[in-house]
């Protein structure tokens, strides 16, 4: 069950398959000779405790919407352009369910937007590295979430029929922000005047056609004759300018997971919960065997290739800490296995960066990473005998708050030319850069280093944070462990996203770092929440009461 917003509900799942949305239409127009994809939303009503009226979605609605990217870029290579629209009449999405925000918990309204918010900047990733651009085909009223959705699309049309519309009502109606990126993307993205925002951001009824164009809300208002066509011009064009190159259709399967109390065991990844120290172990293991040696073998090992399948899998991982383990604080990163295989399979990936299909790979391990950065847990890289933090995996590492290194000989750590920019975090720098923002010729050294980083040179270099000694070790770790798990939680997550994303601020750091940050703290307050408040009270006849000190 995908919409499970209190601690009693069944646990949530990422998994699914078009021949099992409920949501969700995905088609290939035959009048454009498979260019193009058509992802229609359809909601079905029966959300469970709360109806989907008006096409408004819950996280099983965005759980598809995900899938439905993720299998059009490795699934159907032919695709150049997408469609988003309803198949509803004069109502494309009036956003997030509000009932099902207002009977969810804190933990779960805060992770289905950074959800949803990772959920459209994979489509604008789409559009930027992969050559698929958006067009959202407003057939009808688009609000709050829905709206978002659109300016996650490269071009927006909105029918001009009298009453669809474009809103952002979530601060006049709930008290709450647009939560997935809605007042960034105005401002940073469509670059609408500030003080047009303002009045857009406060009007719940929203904006329509010619005026909507006038404001930059939307890109065009045709009139409901002229509505296909318009949508029609735009994707041609986009077909037209494409620079996607097709690459053979890789499938990708489900993944074979088996879960428990204690965890789950995938083919590469090992999660392993001890809920009474609130702590868990996160194992990726490296590969088994060389790389494939050609573009043709990546495609002939599709989806079985080890580091799109290890990434799959972690990936899963990370979601299911983020929504079923909540008491998890602590994770300590491990890996495991050959770091020569690994260095061997960024090789590969770096000769044959231009391939589609490899540099679809390589964006799936990056979208992962950032996946990674953007949970809110406390992760600790463990590196000791057996590890293989080389080059793709030594990300890990500096993805994690803190580096702990055993003094031994043996264990050693590996960069390579993927460490150089290939997985670049939100705010645009690689992690090496934002880890060396006051020595950036620290980065260069690390990459020019021939060979391994021995505990003693790591530490040198500023890659790790602590090197025990076999003696320290086991106390060292576990000491650290139990006091970052004794801590306030909320004050670990504040710390921890404010540290993460040193160096220049992006729209995606606004998003998360500002934005999700407000919207957090606003998610707890009683104007919002309380038993007064305009979440609590929306759809009752009851007028919300606020507490009007500004703070």
């Amino acid at each position: 069950m995908a919409d499970a917003p209190s601690s009693g509900s069944k646990p949530v799942r990422f998994e699914t398959h078009p021949d099992r949305y409920r949501h969700w239409q995905l088609t290939f127009p035959a009048e454009y000779g498979g260019a193009v994809a058509r992802l229609a939303m359809n909601v079905k009503e029966d959300g469970g405790d709360y109806t989907l009226k008006l096409n408004s979605y819950d996280l099983g609605v965005d759980i598809e919407l995900a899938d439905a990217l993720q299998r059009i870029r490795f699934e159907n290579p032919a695709v150049k352009a997408l469609i988003v629209t309803s198949t509803k009449d004069r109502i494309f999405s009036s956003g997030a369910n509000i009932y099902m925000l207002g009977g969810s918990t804190h933990a779960f309204k805060v992770n289905f937007c950074k959800f949803t918010n990772e959920t459209r900047l994979y489509l604008e990733e789409m559009s930027a590295e992969s050559g698929i651009a958006s067009v959202a085909a407003l057939n009808g009223t688009a609000s709050g979430g829905g709206y978002e959705l659109a300016l996650a699309c490269d071009a927006i049309v909105l029918q001009d029929d009298g009453s669809s519309a474009v809103s952002l009502p979530e601060a006049p109606l709930l008290g709450v922000l647009p939560g997935t990126g809605g007042l960034t993307r105005l401002v940073d993205k469509r670059q609408v005047r500030r003080d047009l925002a303002d009045v857009f951001s406060t009007l719940a009824e929203g904006i329509r056609g010619k005026r909507a164009v006038a404001w930059n809300l939307v890109d065009e208002s045709p009139s409901r004759s002229q509505f296909d066509q318009s949508v029609k011009a735009r994707v041609e064009a986009f077909v037209q300018n494409s620079r996607r190159w097709p690459h053979p259709p890789v499938i990708l399967p489900a993944l074979e997971v088996e879960r428990s109390e204690k965890g789950a065991e995938y083919k590469y990844v090992s999660l392993k919960l001890d809920r009474a120290g609130r702590t868990a172990t996160l194992i990726l293991r490296g590969p088994s065997g060389p790389p494939p040696a050609s573009p043709e073998d990546f495609a002939k090992a599709g989806a079985e290739t080890w580091i799109l399948r290890a990434f799959r899998e972690l990936d899963d991982a990370l979601l299911d800490l983020r929504f079923n383990q909540p008491e998890i604080g602590v994770i300590a990163l491990e890996t495991a296995g050959d770091a020569q295989a690994v260095l061997a399979m960024d090789r590969a990936l770096h000769e044959h960066r231009e391939d589609p299909l490899v540099r679809e790979i390589t964006l799936l391990v990056r979208r992962v990473l950032k996946r990674l950065d953007l949970t809110a847990k406390t992760f600790f890289a463990r590196i000791g005998p057996g590890s293989c933090f080389a080059g793709t995996l030594l990300e890990l590492a500096l993805a994690a708050d803190r580096v702990y290194m055993l003094d031994d000989d043996g264990v050693e750590v590996w960069a390579s030319k993927l460490n150089a920019g290939a997985y670049p975090m939100s705010n645009g720098l690689s992690r090496l850069e934002s880890r060396f923002l006051r020595e950036p010729s620290r980065v260069a050294r690390v990459l020019e280093h021939d060979g391994a980083f021995d505990t003693k040179r790591a530490l040198d270099e500023g890659l790790v944070t602590f090197a025990p000694d076999d003696i320290d070790w086991e106390d060292e770790i576990r000491i650290a462990f139990e006091e970052r798990a004794s801590y306030s939680p909320d004050a670990m997550t504040g710390m921890e996203a404010s540290l993460r994303f040193a160096g220049p601020e992006t729209m995606e750091t606004k998003i998360f770092g500002r934005l999700t940050a407000w919207q957090n703290w606003i998610f707890q307050r009683p104007n919002a929440v309380g038993a007064r408040g305009a979440l609590t009270l929306y759809g009752s006849p009851e007028r919300p009461e606020f507490d009007y000190r500004r703070t």
